[in-house]
């Protein structure tokens, strides 16, 4: 294993699974108090030399490799979850889009109303707390558009979006607040539009836990990163309180490293898989799930992309692959005829990833007038609120497991109407923006894959509704903790990323505040 920082029977760490926005950015926070913390990490270290422009080769370097059971009904069937395994965790693969969830999206049931099906709540913490947490993340991340840091420049992908977005009369339309350098900062520089996002950014001007809040964690002392090592279970003591982690290390050798607390901040499907996975005779249906609230109310953004042949070259592929973004139609509007509301985002891919995996049944001649007229093409996801549903869920799969012997993650999803209302919606208006400006074609791709996974573990003001407190701590376990977006009670429209830094940031301190007065 080689040398250890803190040996494996040290009970004053503080140990954190997985390495990403919450993760990553919680054991920055934790050190820099004073706290020792293990970091455990199921992927391995990577480097910027390691990022290529390639997207089916970082695909398979960064997407987990064993696919859930999924048992959702068609058109579901075909889909998996992004996880990403490495060190930094989807903060390598995301597009640097850093949104806030409004005050509608935060008080969901207040602000809808009881819709049939639909497990809508309210999240338990206050809109204006939530906002200052916002606000140091948004400096921690360097969030274009805050502070004195200028938006992005659109490329071409933008001004197709920008100008049908006005023919449409949309009048918020902007590049976006990104977590990518819009002049050099922090020691990292600036964005040169090299494209390719979504695989990593070369230079590191897209903020990451791989070389941000990492490395700063290392740098105090307080800090044991162990890469290649993934979480089994975790162990409590008779007293109820967890006792440390069992895990397998980078040659396979089971190891159990001793804790003071733990953090689980896996991504939602992995966290839900590893509670349920750390049944016991004091919890027999999972850790902390008393309520039975583990691994329900799954929820991953309503999306799809559109795409359209424009009349003249576009070069969608030039230039950063997000910098675009329509915020119109986000707000709650019934009139619509659906609750909660959705984004266009501009988006971009790669000719063999958009003819391959974005349109799978497009073949012959259309295939061939897509691949012809590639260079014309714009771009854009909708992105939109999912309501969460009690019976969308992750649970162990009964028949699969992985190389440790432990039961891989199985997902049910079933689409609510309401999704299906918005999707009707999104997807109207994406193409009329383009036929404003004289589209030739248009493209609807479906989903290429659960994206967004959220909900699982959701916060609640009372122990019966929900896995953990306002803070993230479990309502079962005092010393148990979620730091990532399984936390969420809903999804809202926006990319959840700043929403976990900036929970993962108000967590820290709570943490400490809690080890200082001896109550964990």
């Amino acid at each position: 294993m080689g040398d250890m920082r803190f040996g494996l029977d040290d009970d004053g760490v503080v140990v954190i699974i997985g390495s990403g926005a919450g993760g990553g950015t919680l054991a920055n926070e934790l050190c820099q108090r004073g706290i020792r913390c293990v970091l455990l990490e199921a992927g391995r270290q990577f480097t910027l030399a390691d990022f290529e422009h390639d997207e089916f080769a970082m695909t398979r370097k960064f997407i987990w490799p064993d696919a859930p059971d999924n048992t959702s009904p068609p058109p579901l069937d075909r889909e998996r979850p992004h996880v990403c395994k490495g060190v930094g965790g989807t903060t390598l693969h995301w597009s640097g889009l850093a949104l806030r969830l409004e005050a509608h999206e935060l008080a969901a049931r207040r602000s809808y109303g009881a819709i049939s099906g639909a497990a809508l709540a309210d999240w338990p913490i206050p809109a204006d707390e939530l906002a200052l947490w916002y606000a140091r993340a948004e400096e921690k991340m360097g969030v274009t558009g805050t502070g004195d840091r200028p938006l992005l420049p659109g490329n071409n992908n933008f001004k197709v979006l920008y100008n049908g977005g006005r023919q449409l009369g949309y009048r918020h339309i902007s590049t976006g607040r990104l977590a990518i350098n819009s002049r050099p900062r922090d020691g990292r520089p600036a964005c040169i539009q090299m494209g390719f996002c979504l695989q990593g950014c070369r230079i590191g001007a897209k903020w990451s836990t791989l070389y941000t809040e990492i490395p700063r964690a290392e740098a105090t002392g307080r800090l044991e990163l162990r890469a290649d090592c993934t979480a089994l279970q975790i162990v409590h003591d008779n007293r109820h309180r967890v006792s440390g982690v069992l895990y397998a290390d980078s040659e396979g050798r089971q190891q159990l490293q001793h804790a003071r607390a733990v953090c689980v901040a896996a991504n939602s499907v992995e966290s839900a898989r590893l509670l349920l996975n750390s049944a016991s005779a004091a919890f027999p249906d999972g850790l902390a799930n008393s309520s039975g609230q583990v691994g329900r109310n799954y929820t991953s953004h309503v999306h799809e992309f559109v795409m359209a042949e424009m009349p003249a070259p576009v070069h969608y592929y030039r230039g950063t692959v997000q910098a675009g973004l329509v915020e119109d139609e986000r707000g709650h509007d019934p009139r619509r005829g659906f609750a909660g509301g959705y984004l266009l985002q501009a988006i971009s891919f790669g000719l063999p990833f958009t003819a391959l995996a974005l349109l799978p049944g497009v073949w012959g001649p259309r295939l061939a007038t897509l691949v012809e007229n590639y260079t014309h093409l714009a771009g854009l996801v909708i992105l939109g609120e999912d309501l969460p549903q009690s019976d969308n869920r992750v649970t162990l799969s009964s028949t699969r497991k992985d190389r440790f012997g432990l039961p891989l993650p199985g997902i049910h999803r079933r689409t609510h109407p309401n999704d299906t209302a918005l999707m009707h919606h999104a997807r109207e208006r994406a193409t009329a923006l383009y036929e404003s400006l004289g589209a030739r074609r248009s493209y609807v791709a479906g989903s290429t894959g659960l994206t967004h996974n959220l909900g699982t573990n959701r916060m609640s003001r009372s122990p019966r509704d929900g896995v953990v407190n306002p803070w993230g701590q479990c309502h079962d376990i005092a010393n148990l903790f979620i730091s990532d977006g399984s936390q969420f009670p809903t999804s809202g429209a926006a990319n959840p990323t700043l929403t976990i830094v900036a929970l993962a940031m108000r967590q820290a301190g709570y943490i400490a505040g809690q080890m200082t007065a001896r109550a964990i």
